[in-house]
This record gives structure tokens, C-alpha cells and sequence, in this order.
């Protein structure tokens, strides 16, 4: 027993030293909610923790959604609307009463890491900007006079019609008519070590000029490089130029430690005729080389290794949203939760739980089982997936049913996985499940649990696990070789960045 619990602390003491010391840039995606066939906050939850998604940015600071967010490890960030802004300006009590009924009782429950205050306020019809960092003040103050100004970073995004200029990246500049709530901005990000928070949007720049920009710059597929004449660096896609555009504004300004964040871009999969880009193959192209270029630390040309955070916009298509037919379509999934193209969020390929779109399957039977690395918190949100929004019938794991026994989380698994696995083709992706689902080419059926094969729909329930089983503590013993062997692979790797 002793031995147990101390291979497990030693496993979490090694995982959180992993993690720390691997960390880098990350992908996170928007949470927008203006529509009216959203799927609750709660099957939203189970939908990001199921694909795996570690980062969530959220417009305001919904009660419903901070509830359902409570618990799950994933970094929020939250809002406070341009509507607001006014009174969170005037009177420092408003932002302590905000703090203190909207926030406090959810954290660190629901862990918010971020605070936007307005968004975009130079393009909205009443222009707020005046009120913008009078009300960053007040937040941060409140959140100081608690002692979670460090933990809880204060911001406000912006859009790229602050620049005046982005090309060539060199000779990037703010507009002048900005400069009145820019620079008390840019003086409170850098006093305070949070980041310029921008959205970029290269499918903008190519829809409005087509003639002038090449689209496979814009989808990060350019076989052709851009020179800055006045640099000579050289720029691959037209994301990298915005953002080095925004470094050498800041330098210009004299303000050379602010990072930055991108907390919103994408590319939509449906516009309307005249928007012949938006579709779902330049949606998906997009999005992978961005997650790609990203989660690789690779930086921009001014900056190369430099950590970019960003956000994708968005989770779902928003039915309500106004404007062209694109501005409903920048979903990565439907209402219903399918996908709405192939996408892989860990940035190794693409992988979909949902769609039969742009999948390879294989000519033999296989079956599809729980991976015997996959952890219990992964495997039960899999199975609440395949159950629910998955659409298995997963009454044969039920109690007294032919599949319950033995009653564990890799045999119910093994049973779900492959049900969803068969039901969609035999394909790949349909056997990802976020990385907790394996192929096999032997049929792990036994007793009177028969599991589903291709063209065949009906499945038996199971009495035997589908999976090889080892006792607890040489599980204990395997995961902690594992993370320790991670760990070591992790520090080298950061050795040799240092050394190079």
C-alpha cells in the first residue's frame, strides 16, 4: 500500500513537473453564444474536454457556463462586454461588485485566467475606447485588493484596424487616431505583464482583395515567400506579417516586452456566392497549419521561437450572428456537435470524432478498443461522448445487462469506441476518441458480448475486458515509468534548445 501510494505521488509530482517545465505556446478556442441551438454550457463542457481542448475564451461572465466549467482543469477566459465598460469606468464599486458576485463564487473552481475588458471597441458603432482602460483599472484593482492580480491577467482585444499600416511588417504602425487610450493601454499591459490581445483575420484580407492577395498565403500554404525590403526577412503566410507587423509597432513605441495573444482567428467553411473562399477544405486547411505553426513554438521571422497564444473563433456555427452569410459559419462544429470539417487540436494530424468527411479506412475488419494508456477522467468523458451526442446505444454496458461485466471503465470503453467505430464507416478518425482509442484486428468479442463489425449494426454485450489487463500497482509502476521517462525526454530536449 505504501509502495502504491507513494509510485502515485511520485507519477503526479512527475506529470506537474512535466507540464511546467514543457510548456509553450497553446491553442484555445472561442466560445461565442449567439445563437439559439447551442447545446447547454454542461454538454459544451463535455464536448471541449472530449477534443481535448485546454483553453476556452467566453465574451462575458454567464453563470450557467462558469458552472459548467467547474472542475475541469481548462484555463477561461472571460469578459466584460463593451456595454459595461461605462460603469466600470466611473465607480470602482461596480468592478468589486462584478468580481465579487460574478466571479468569486465560481474561482478557482472554474479556472479564469484571463479578463477581457470590452472587445474590439474600435469597431463597435459607439465607440467605448475612452472608457477602455479607466475600467482595466478598476478591474485590476479589485482582483489586487483580493490578491489574484498575478493569477488573473487583465486585457482588452483589439482588432486590426488599429494599425495604420501592416505592410511590410517592418514598417508597422497604430493609428494615430487611436493614440489617446493606445498608449495608457500599452503603459498598463507592460506595468502589469499582460499580454496585447489582437484578432486576426487573414480570410478578411483576402476576400476584400483577392487580385492583391494570393490565397495560399492567407491558408499558411504558400509555396512562395513575401521579402520585407526593409528587413529582408522572409514570410511564408500573411498571420506571421500581421503579427511581426504588431511587434515592430510596439518596438516603435518603445514597448519591447509586451507579448502578444491572438484571441480570435479562423477561416469560415460557408459565405455566400461572393465569398468563394469560405468553404470547408480552406476552413480546415487553415486551421491545421495554424495549430501546427503554433503548438511548434515555431514564432514569426522578427520573432522565431517566441510563445504565440491563440484562440480560434469559433466552437460552434452562430445562427444569429449578423452580416454575410460567413459570419455564421466559422464554427468548428455544428449545434448538434458534429464537426463541421477535420480538425486535430494536438497539432500531429487531423483527427475527428464526428465527421466521415477526408478519412482513411481500411480494407480488413478491425475493430476499435480503449487505449491501455488512457487515463480514467479521459476514458469516462469518452464514453459520456459515444453515449450521448455520439449516438451509440450503450445499453448493453448497463447493470445486468450482457456488456456491464467486469464492470470497469476500459470494458465499457472498448464497448462504446468500437459501436461509434462501426456506425461511422471503420474509419481512422472515428477511432481517435482524443487519443484514447486504438485499432485492433482481433475481435475482442467473447461469452455473449458480440461486438459490432462493419455492415453489421447489432452488438451483444461483453463479459470479458476488451483490453489486456495488468494489476494496480504495475499500472502504478508503468505510469510512473512513463512520466518519468517523459520528464527526462522533456529537460533534455529543453537542454539542447539552450545549448543551441
Amino acid at each position: 500500500m505504501a509502495t502504491g501510494f507513494t509510485l502515485i505521488f511520485a507519477t503526479s509530482l512527475f506529470l506537474m513537473l512535466l507540464l511546467d517545465c514543457c510548456s509553450g505556446s497553446f491553442i484555445g478556442v472561442c466560445y461565442g453564444r449567439s445563437a439559439d441551438d447551442l447545446p447547454t454550457p454542461d454538454k459544451v463542457a463535455q464536448l471541449v474536454q472530449l477534443h481535448k481542448i485546454k483553453y476556452v475564451r467566453i465574451y462575458d461572465s454567464n453563470t450557467q457556463v462558469l458552472k459548467a466549467f467547474a472542475n475541469t482543469g481548462i484555463e477561461l477566459m472571460i469578459g466584460v462586454p463593451n456595454s459595461d465598460l461605462v460603469s466600470f469606468s466611473q465607480f470602482q464599486s461596480n468592478a468589486d461588485s462584478w468580481l465579487k458576485n460574478s466571479v468569486l463564487p465560481y474561482y478557482p473552481a472554474t479556472k479564469i485566467t484571463y479578463i477581457t475588458v470590452g472587445a474590439e471597441v474600435t469597431e463597435s458603432t459607439n465607440n467605448a475606447s475612452a472608457f477602455v482602460v479607466p475600467a482595466m483599472n478598476n478591474v485590476h484593482t479589485a482582483l489586487r485588493k483580493l490578491g489574484l492580480h498575478k493569477k488573473i491577467k487583465v486585457s482588452s482585444t483589439l482588432s486590426l484596424g488599429v494599425m495604420s499600416r501592416s505592410f511590410p511588417p517592418s514598417a508597422g504602425a497604430f493609428n494615430s487616431s487611436h493614440a489617446h487610450f493606445l498608449k495608457p493601454m500599452l503603459e498598463f499591459l507592460a506595468e502589469n505583464q499582460s499580454p496585447f490581445m489582437i484578432d486576426i483575420y487573414p480570410y478578411y484580407a483576402y476576400r476584400d482583395s483577392p487580385n492583391k492577395v494570393p490565397l495560399d498565403y492567407a491558408l499558411f500554404d504558400a509555396s512562395s515567400e513575401v521579402i520585407d525590403p526593409n528587413t529582408g526577412l522572409l514570410y511564408s503566410n500573411m498571420f506571421d506579417a500581421q503579427i511581426d507587423a504588431i511587434y515592430f509597432a510596439l518596438m516603435a513605441l518603445n514597448f519591447r516586452t509586451i507579448k502578444i495573444m491572438v484571441t480570435e482567428t479562423g477561416w469560415p467553411s460557408k459565405g455566400s456566392p461572393k465569398e468563394k473562399a469560405a468553404t470547408p477544405d480552406n476552413a480546415q486547411t487553415y486551421n491545421t497549419n495554424l495549430i501546427r505553426h503554433v503548438i511548434n513554438n515555431t514564432g514569426t521571422p522578427a520573432k522565431p521561437g517566441e510563445e504565440l497564444d491563440v484562440y480560434i473563433f469559433s466552437l460552434f456555427n452562430e445562427n444569429r450572428k449578423p452580416g454575410m452569410e460567413s459570419e455564421r459559419n466559422w464554427g468548428l462544429f455544428y449545434p448538434d456537435q458534429t464537426s463541421v470539417y477535420n480538425l486535430d487540436f494536438t497539432g500531429r494530424g487531423a483527427v475527428d470524432l464526428t465527421t466521415k468527411a477526408n478519412v482513411t479506412r481500411s480494407n480488413k475488419t478491425t475493430w476499435c478498443i480503449a487505449s491501455s494508456k488512457a487515463s480514467q477522467i479521459d476514458l469516462q468523458n469518452a464514453i459520456d461522448w459515444a453515449c450521448g451526442p455520439g449516438n451509440v446505444d450503450c445499453t448493453a454496458i448497463q447493470p445486468s445487462q450482457p456488456c456491464f461485466e467486469p464492470d470497469n471503465l476500459a470494458s465499457h470503453a472498448s464497448y462504446a469506441f468500437n459501436s461509434y467505430y462501426q456506425q461511422n464507416g471503420a474509419s481512422d478518425v472515428a477511432c481517435s476518441f482524443g487519443g484514447t482509442g486504438v485499432k485492433v484486428d482481433k475481435d475482442p468479442s467473447y461469452d455473449k458480448c458480440i461486438y459490432m463489425r462493419a455492415g453489421n449494426n447489432k452488438t451483444v454485450g461483453s463479459n470479458t475486458t476488451a483490453m489486456t489487463s495488468t494489476s494496480s500497482s504495475s499500472q502504478t509502476e508503468n505510469s510512473s515509468s512513463i512520466s518519468i521517462f517523459l520528464l527526462v525526454t522533456c529537460l533534455f530536449n529543453l537542454l539542447n534548445i539552450h545549448r543551441s
